[in-house]
């Protein structure tokens, strides 16, 4: 079978991965050769899949389903192994193999077109945040990890060179994330990049989270991530504002997280994603997020 790369998994990885090319190239070969060793049968390459990885859909020689995850170095493939491997299918589905071989990971098969985000949207917002709290554990001893302050001071070492017309935006989130590492109320394990489209459905669990890109710090940072999910919906009704407050407000409550820590870290998530948007010249997007976050 060709493995053919979904075309959004390309321009992802062009925007963002610097030997994306070069990686790209060499995926043909690489999912075949992974293919072969664990003698999988490939049933199709999940589309439009994902934004850094190759999705395929296999099944074991003894016919279990499965999923062959394919991801480049930039991914960091390895720690979201450690990751699963920590949570061990609580909350998050299930590593298959002890190891990651050439950024190749088998896991659990779950229903790829089935997310939360299918659902109506206070619903979808329950049932995320409930998956989101089974994932924040103690972390494992030692720097397996990145934690949350390493991470924002790439992003924010980033963000300073944007465009003049968000300086005041940009001076507000860098400012916020001062204020919320002076004081970290504790470090757990997070899921890093967070939302509704990231909860699948599955046979053990009726959601399990996939595809994390874990980070060690504050709850309020995973769930600044899905305060805004759907930001299209919000900017285009006239109580989006007042909306996003609420939710703000609600999942604060509902996950015992602190309701400023939460708006701090949901501004600084949105100017980070929205500055990055602009310099990779995704302006709608950029505009959806920095109008968002300047109601914050």
């Amino acid at each position: 079978m060709a493995f053919e790369p979904p075309q959004r998994l390309v321009r992802a990885l062009g925007e963002s991965v610097p030997d994306a090319d070069a990686w790209v190239d060499k995926l043909p070969e690489t999912a075949g050769q992974a293919v072969a060793r664990r003698e999988l049968t490939v049933e199709r390459v999940q589309v439009p899949g994902g934004r850094s990885s190759l999705v395929v859909l296999v099944r074991r020689p003894d016919g279990t389903p499965a999923v062959l995850k394919l991801a480049p170095p930039r991914a960091r493939p390895e720690s979201e192994r450690a990751a699963l491997a920590h949570w061990d299918g609580r909350g998050a589905v299930q590593l298959l193999e002890p190891f990651v071989a050439e950024g190749v990971l088998l896991l659990e098969r779950l229903h790829p077109d089935v997310s939360v985000r299918s659902l109506p949207e206070a619903k979808a917002l329950l049932e995320a945040a409930g998956a989101l709290r089974r994932l924040w554990v103690p972390p494992p001893e030692g720097p397996v990890f990145e934690t949350v302050a390493e991470r924002t001071g790439r992003q924010a070492a980033a963000m300073r060179g944007a465009p003049a017309q968000v300086a005041g935006l940009v001076d507000a989130a860098l400012s916020a994330r001062e204020e919320l590492l002076a004081a970290p109320p504790e470090l757990r394990l997070l899921h890093g990049t967070f939302r509704q489209s990231k909860v699948l459905a599955g046979e053990r669990s009726p959601w399990l989270a996939v595809g994390p890109d874990p980070v060690v710090g504050e709850c309020a940072f995973d769930l600044a991530r899905l305060v805004r999910d759907r930001v299209e919906d919000l900017i285009a009704t006239p109580s989006g504002a007042a909306t996003t407050r609420r939710r703000i407000k609600r999942l604060a409550e509902s996950l015992e997280v602190d309701q400023e820590r939460l708006r701090g870290w949901t501004l600084f998530r949105a100017v980070e994603s929205g500055v990055r948007a602009l310099r990779v010249g995704r302006p709608k997007d950029a505009e959806l997020l920095l109008e968002f976050a300047g109601w914050l």
